[in-house]
Parts: structure tokens; C-alpha cells; sequence
């Protein structure tokens, strides 16, 4: 007799339909897992077997043969143990249900029966909508997660024998409800504010910029001048997500691991690495190819704190990612793309010891030591930041005042008035934001009239600017002139987004 059950594997972020096929015969006692099993899934055998005697379902005196359909597709971790499990017990006419292909099981069992949360539900549960599979049935830990998925069934069970119940219809499970509109009600704030920050008005003004547009951006300035702070407030004034982008980032997130039980992303991310991070770690990868630094921050912000204290070569595998927006990583078993649209923020000093060019300290370091450190930002990831901002210290008299700075919900304000713009204007294009701009639609949309090309033209030979420094002063300019409302770009916008690259010259 041959029992089919549903269940699905992971690739990337890509989901691919599974069935796992079982036969049982009164042949030699014997258990086999084929189909491009990993270790994890071969041990399930031993997992399986135990879990079902110690619910009370003795199966002895039979030989097993568990088929995972197709079987060119690598199958890994423990999530198949509960389809394995319901596909026995439903061949030997345990489970009496003639419907089980409308389900699509997942879970990791325990020895006693219990059936364990695993990483990736809300995930998989996305791809399974996507297959045509309406109903789930997974370990009670995700089910808050996953019912957030529209229109899909979702059934938390906690053991092996409550399932068996629940599918001959002995025992009532109702379909989790989603409790999104709640979690959304209950959000809290945000603790951080650029109210907070004295000062530094050129500073937030990039920095509003960057948001608007979704602009990576480069600060340089002494310790203590508030480049951390103002960094760390940038997600404060970003646009809220909306559910598709929630969906979207808490999937990555669940792929790795990180969410918490019945927890839902509902703000952009903001991961900020330790300068020590490897490779692995900042792209993805690993031996199942996990999304790494730059996945996680995907809808948000990576923000790299002292530059030059990564790694080189650490550093230029974000040229490839920031270009395309996505990463693929290349496996001996496939390849897996993860989605990796950020924004870059960073920070540095202007030399070793902090204080080249600072009014506050004499700088100590030689020509050829600032030289030294500056090379270890390559020019090709330089061409990649659209904004350089230089952050000078406050002064004392401007610490000192009581004068009301503005709040970051006043700046977000103007940023999703910009943004807004710039969604209506690209809806065709399926991007959201001026930094996503191709040549093409910059032709379209970044025109200019004579005067802002001499003005260019200065520019460009005057700093040396790159084809690709050239296209991002444009796609800032654009930005600006959103921020203000106007459908052309003008020369006073040019002028600024230009500022925000003179620092090319005076440092690199």
C-alpha cells in the first residue's frame, strides 16, 4: 500500500513542493529514507520511530520505505519527521482521513511524541499558498506566525496523538486565527528621536535625503561628533513597511531563524555588525546557505560603524549586492538567492587617531598613515555610496541651548511625501525609489537643462567622478527636487547632491 503526504523544502527563499511517499510491506523489518535525504533527515528514522511507540503506536515487524519526491532536490533538516510520522500512521489506517492531500504537514518531533517549532514557517507557509496548498498543519509554536498568510488554514498541533485525533475528526482544532491587526495596534514606539541630536543640521539634512530616496550614505567625522547617534535614528524617519514588505522581511528572517515566537517584523530592520564579521557571515552561506547581514537588513539598513576596521576583502563583496539588489549564493547541491535591498550606512574617522581636519585636537598622524587608512575603502565601493556628509563637533554654546530640535516624525513627513512621489511615478517599473533608478529611466526622469550640465561638466572633471559618481549625483538630485515638490530637477539641486560628493576630493 502506498501513502502519499505534502510537505515542502526551502531553496533560498523559494519553495518546492514535496511528497513524501510511503510503502509498507510485511517484508524483512527494515527503515529506508530515499530522495537526496541530508543526515538530519536520515536520523528522522530513528526520531520517528521512538516518537510513534512512546504515543502509544507500535510498529513492528515491517519494512519501511519512505520515498521524497522529486528526488533531484537536496532535502534538509528535521521538518519532515511529522509528514513521515502521518504518512506511516495514515498506511497502516491509524489516521481514516481520505483527505490528507489538501494538507501539508511540517515539524520536527521529540522523542515523546511532542512536535517541536521549527525555523522558516511563515516561509514556507508563503511558498505552500503559492504551490495551491491550503491547508497546514505544524507545530503550535508557529502558528501565529504563519497564519498571517492569507487565506490559508493553519492548524498548530502539539504531539503526535492530538494530530491523529484531529485528523479522523475526534478531537476539534480550530484554524489559528491572525492576530496581525492586533500586533499591528500594539506596536510600540520608537525610543530614539533626532529631536535628541544638538545640532548637525547638514547631517540630518543627508540624511533625510538618503531616506527619501533610498540612498546609501558615507559620514566622516572626529570620535564623539554624533555619527553613531544619527546613524542609529535613521529608521525612525523611513516610510512604515507595508504588508507585502512586512511579509517579505519577517520570510527572510524566519529562514534564518530569528523570529521569536509569534513574532512578526513590522519595522525595517537595522543591523549594525561587529568590524570583526567574515564573509559568510555579511553575505549568506554556510552549509545550508542562511541569509546573511546584508539579507536581514533587506527593506532596511546596514550600518557599518568604523569602515576601515573591516575587513578589505569583507568589504568589497558588498559591490555585487548593492548593485543588484539580491545575492546569489552557489552551493555543490544549488544555488540559493536571497533578496538584499538596503540602504548602506556608514561611518569613519578621517585617520587613525580621529583628529585630521578636526578644529577641537591636533592631528598625530602622518601623511602616509592617513593615506594608509583611507585605501582601505576601495574606489569602486565608494562609487557605490551616493552621499558623503562630513560631521564636524558641536560646539558648546549650540550643546548648551534649550532650543527645540526637529523630531524625526516632522522629517518622516516630508520623507513619505517624497516617497510617495516617487512610488506613483515608478509604478510601472515595480521599483520604489529614485536609488533603484536603471540608465534607462534615468534618461526619463533624471532630464536636466543646460545650465545643470556645465555644472555637471565642472564636476566631473573637477573631482574626477566616475560614469557611476556622475548617475548618482543625478539620482540625488532627483531626490531633492522631490523633497521639494518640483518635477524638474534644478541647478541648486545639482549643486547640493555635488556637495555630497566633494568629499572624494578632499579625503580619497
Amino acid at each position: 500500500m502506498l501513502t502519499k503526504i505534502n510537505s515542502i523544502v526551502l531553496i533560498g527563499i523559494e519553495g518546492f513542493k514535496i511528497e513524501i511517499e510511503i510503502d509498507i510491506s510485511n517484508n524483512l523489518p527494515k527503515w529506508e529514507i530515499v530522495g537526496l535525504p541530508d543526515t538530519s533527515i536520515k536520523e528522522s528514522r530513528e526520531r520517528v520511530k521512538t516518537a510513534l511507540k512512546n504515543s502509544g503506536y507500535e510498529i513492528r515487524g515491517k519494512k519501511i520505505l519512505i520515498n521524497l519526491a522529486p528526488a533531484e532536490i537536496k532535502k534538509e533538516g528535521a521538518i519532515f519527521d511529522l509528514p513521515i510520522a502521518i504518512g506511516i500512521l495514515a498506511n497502516l489506517e491509524y489516521i481514516k482521513n481520505n483527505k490528507l492531500d489538501d494538507y501539508a504537514f511540517l515539524g520536527e518531533l521529540s522523542l515523546d511524541g511532542k512536535i517541536n517549532p521549527i525555523a522558516g514557517a511563515l516561509a514556507m507557509c508563503i511558498e505552500l499558498k503559492k504551490i495551491g496548498i491550503n491547508k497546514v498543519v505544524l507545530p503550535k509554536d508557529n502558528a501565529i506566525e504563519a497564519s498571517i498568510v492569507k487565506d490559508l488554514e493553519v492548524y498548530g498541533v502539539e504531539n503526535i496523538k492530538e494530530t491523529v485525533e484531529f485528523l479522523n475528526n475526534e478531537k476539534e482544532i480550530l484554524k489559528t486565527e491572525s492576530k496581525l491587526d492586533e500586533i499591528l495596534k500594539n506596536e510600540g514606539k520608537n525610543n530614539l528621536d533626532y529631536s535628541e541630536v544638538r545640532g548637525q543640521e547638514n547631517v540630518k539634512r543627508a540624511l533625510e535625503i538618503a531616506a527619501a530616496g533610498g540612498h546609501n550614505l558615507l559620514m566622516i567625522g572626529s570620535p564623539g561628533s554624533g555619527k553613531t547617534m544619527m546613524a542609529r535614528r535613521i529608521t525612525t524617519i523611513l516610510p512604515d513597511m507595508n504588508f507585502e514588505e512586512t511579509l517579505e522581511v519577517t520570510k527572510i528572517h524566519s529562514i534564518a531563524g530569528m523570529t521569536n515566537k509569534n513574532k512578526i517584523i513590522l519595522k525595517r530592520p537595522f543591523r549594525s555588525p561587529h568590524h570583526t564579521i567574515s564573509k559568510v557571515a555579511l553575505v549568506g552561506g554556510g552549509k545550508t546557505a542562511k541569509p546573511g547581514e546584508i539579507s536581514l537588513s533587506h527593506r532596511g539598513v546596514l550600518f557599518l560603524d568604523e569602515l576601515p576596521e573591516f575587513n578589505k576583502n569583507t568589504l568589497e563583496v558588498l559591490r555585487g549586492p548593492l548593485e543588484d539588489r539580491s545575492v546569489l549564493i552557489s552551493r555543490a547541491n544549488g544555488n540559493y538567492e536571497y533578496p538584499a535591498n538596503f540602504m548602506l550606512i556608514a561611518s569613519m574617522n578621517p585617520c587613525p587617531c580621529g583628529y585630521y581636519g578636526s578644529n577641537e585636537k591636533q592631528c598625530t598622524c602622518s601623511s602616509k598613515d592617513i593615506e594608509k587608512y583611507m585605501h582601505k575603502i576601495s574606489g569602486p565601493l565608494l562609487d557605490r555610496i551616493d552621499i558623503q556628509v562630513e560631521v564636524n563637533c558641536i560646539e558648546y554654546k549650540r550643546i548648551s541651548t534649550i532650543n527645540k530640535e526637529e523630531t524625526s516624525e516632522e522629517i518622516k513627513r516630508r520623507v513619505n511625501k517624497a516617497r510617495k512621489i516617487q512610488e506613483e511615478r515608478y509604478k510601472k517599473y515595480n521599483i520604489f525609489s529614485n536609488s533603484e533608478l536603471s540608465p534607462s529611466l534615468m534618461e526619463k526622469y533624471c532630464q536636466v537643462d543646460e545650465e545643470c550640465k556645465k555644472l555637471l561638466e565642472k564636476a566631473f572633471t573637477r573631482l574626477n567622478l566616475s560614469t557611476r559618481a556622475y548617475n548618482r549625483i543625478l539620482k540625488v538630485g532627483r531626490t531633492i527636487a522631490d523633497l521639494e515638490g518640483r518635477e524638474n530637477i534644478n541647478k541648486n539641486d545639482i549643486a547640493e547632491a555635488i556637495q555630497y560628493r566633494s568629499l572624494d576630493k578632499k579625503y580619497f
